[in-house]
């Protein structure tokens, strides 16, 4: 039988490079390395105190039976000769622990929410300055939950995990020094028998627990063939495939039929090793300890024998948890070292070497410029493009999608490096003008506007985040858009909701113009600003747009050839390269690329 397709995901394998990255998570910790200290310092004397409980529980528990015992002289020591003495030992250590605990706990919950608002800054600076080629690498979702889902892995690891692991490795370890100090005949057999047989638990629960998750997933597969069934019932009736579907989900459930019955094989077989195998050799320890307790001259005493049962529990119980917390941890290495993976990339300012601020005033020249995207190192996406704009010059860039209109608006912004030539600034090259000093004399109108959930006050302020109110009212004014603004009871305090969801796109585009009014740039780029509006929308944007231009340079990318006609110059792409330029006029008169676009346009 042929099973339903399945995503199945690659175990992270953990190389030496994994923990070379995971180890710079302890230079976040060394600011708070003193009161970290102080937490391990609780932490050893809470795990050693703890190893006291089976000795004093069994003495405790075989009082009153016989005195003899190898701990006797300890005990004498301690003053605990008696059942009253021993529970009150009992008592001290527990106050004793839950003090360390206390302490250990908050130092270290302490320290790990200081360390990873520490990363989380960190991780989110780099992020924000991060090349746009870093966003062509990666998938937003995938960033943000290295920034979320992984930290939370970390903090659970730094807060408890590391703790608790470190906690029970010093009860196994501990407490085999004490079976063998208590009996090392008895202590030899049970390391042969217990421990073996939880190894033998933990992976037989491992492999059910796996067979179990599959038939989840195969539960949730089966379940997106009835969701896709029922969404597409029309085209499933109209093609009439509803045998098909119904052949498609009957081998979806029979495949989870039969995974479920191999589980339920498997954790019969579980359940009858737990009862049989594992109970049976705590049955044979118990059997053997009861056996040297007897007779004349006893080897074990029955107090030892109580408190040697009570750290074989305790053990037990520490030596199934051991493999999952190291899976955890191992989780967490993964975890850190996505997270320092981000952090160690260079950004924009480290790559971007140019530290001039000279005054812009708007002149723009490409002298020769060829681009490859890095991720497309074949495929030319400008090819020698040369052209120059004065200041308060209107360029329009023209073109059928994918000539490079777009990638001249990224190159002009700075976002990618040119593959060759040079891009030019009032004569200076870009890459040696001040990243920041640059973006802040250019602004873009993008034909897709992403408001930020907030209000739209804030929104226009993201133009000039010291803006006063009358500034961004002027700004709405001029971008025409304080009418629908005014008109709402909120006004300015109106929320957008998650990425402008509740305004149209006439409205949001309005916004975004304000935005770049109030920023008042040297330089600014119209992205398709006026491309997916309706007619009424169109005017009232390019109204704005209009003002917008008005004594600054301006580059305008645009289908629709109306929005471009006055342009002071037009350069048409074809396939990467300039085939026309010209005034609409001029190119008219041609009968070339420009006019071709005209009559597709029928103007």
């Amino acid at each position: 039988m042929m099973s339903p397709r399945k995503d199945k995901k690659e175990k992270v394998k953990l190389s030496k490079e994994s923990f070379q990255y995971a180890k710079q998570i302890f230079r976040y910790i060394r600011p708070y390395r003193g009161i970290f200290l102080i937490g391990w310092i609780f932490l050893i004397l809470s795990s050693f105190s703890g190893l006291l409980f089976p000795l004093l529980m069994g003495q405790l528990l075989g009082s009153g039976t016989e005195s003899d015992s190898s701990m006797q002289g300890i005990m004498n020591k301690l003053s605990v000769d008696d059942i009253n003495s021993f529970a009150l030992a009992l008592f001290a250590l527990f106050a004793l622990q839950a003090l360390f605990s206390f302490f250990r706990v908050v130092i270290f919950t302490n320290v790990t929410e200081n360390t990873l608002r520490d990363v989380r800054k960190d991780a989110f600076e780099r992020l924000i300055y991060m090349p746009m080629d870093f966003f062509n690498r990666n998938k937003v979702g995938e960033l943000t939950s290295r920034v979320a889902s992984d930290i939370l892995q970390i903090q659970e690891t730094i807060r408890t995990t590391i703790a608790e692991f470190f906690r029970q490795l010093v009860i196994v370890i501990g407490g085999i020094a004490f079976l063998f100090y208590l009996s090392w005949k008895l202590a030899l057999i049970m390391l042969a028998t217990v421990p073996v047989m939880a190894i033998v638990a933990v992976v037989f629960g491992r492999f059910i627990r796996k067979l179990s998750k599959t038939a989840q997933d195969e539960a949730a597969n089966s379940n997106v063939i009835i969701e896709e069934s029922l969404m597409g019932i029309t085209n499933v009736k109209a093609f009439t495939n509803e045998k098909f579907l119904i052949g498609k989900y009957e081998k979806a459930v029979q495949y989870i039929r039969d995974l479920n019955i191999k589980s339920g094989l498997w954790r019969g077989v579980f359940v009858s090793f737990i009862i049989f195998c594992l109970f049976g050799a705590i049955v044979f320890i118990v059997w053997q300890g009861v056996l040297m307790t007897q007779g004349e001259n006893p080897e074990l005493s029955t107090r030892d024998f109580f408190s040697f049962i009570m750290y074989t529990i305790m053990m037990g119980a520490s030596f199934g948890s051991i493999p999952d917390l190291y899976a955890s941890l191992q989780k967490a290495v993964g975890a850190t070292e996505n997270l320092m993976r981000i952090i160690a990339e260079k950004h924009e300012r480290e790559l971007h070497a140019g530290t001039l601020k000279p005054v812009i005033n708007g002149e723009i020249e490409f002298d020769h410029v060829s681009f490859t995207y890095p991720q497309r190192p074949d495929v030319v996406v400008l090819k020698d493009i040369t052209f120059k704009a004065a200041q308060n010059q209107k360029i329009a860039l023209v073109g059928s999608s994918g000539a490079g209109k777009s990638t001249i608006a990224s190159l002009l912004m700075d976002f990618y490096a040119v593959s060759d030539g040079s891009i030019m600034i009032d004569g200076v090259s870009i890459k040696d003008i001040d990243l920041e000093h640059l973006r802040e004399h250019l602004s873009i109108v993008p034909q897709e506007v992403i408001l930020f959930a907030g209000t739209i006050r804030e929104n226009i302020a993201f133009g000039k985040l010291n803006a006063t109110e009358e500034e961004i009212i002027e700004a709405a004014e001029k971008a025409n858009a304080w009418s629908y603004i005014s008109a709402f009871p909120e006004g300015l305090d109106t929320q957008v909701g998650d990425r402008g969801i509740q305004l149209s796109g006439g409205q949001k585009q309005r916004i975004a113009i304000a935005r770049a009014i109030l920023n008042d740039p040297k330089i600014l780029i119209l992205d398709e600003a006026t491309s997916a509006l309706d007619s009424e929308s169109e005017k009232l944007v390019q109204e704005a747009l209009d003002k917008l231009m008005e004594n600054r340079t301006s580059v305008v990318i645009a289908h629709r050839l109306s929005t471009i006609k006055k342009a002071d110059q037009i350069i048409v792409l074809e396939n990467g390269t300039i085939s026309e330029r010209g005034t609409h006029e001029e190119l008219s008169a041609l009968n070339g690329s420009y006019t071709r676009f005209l009559q597709l346009q029928e103007l």
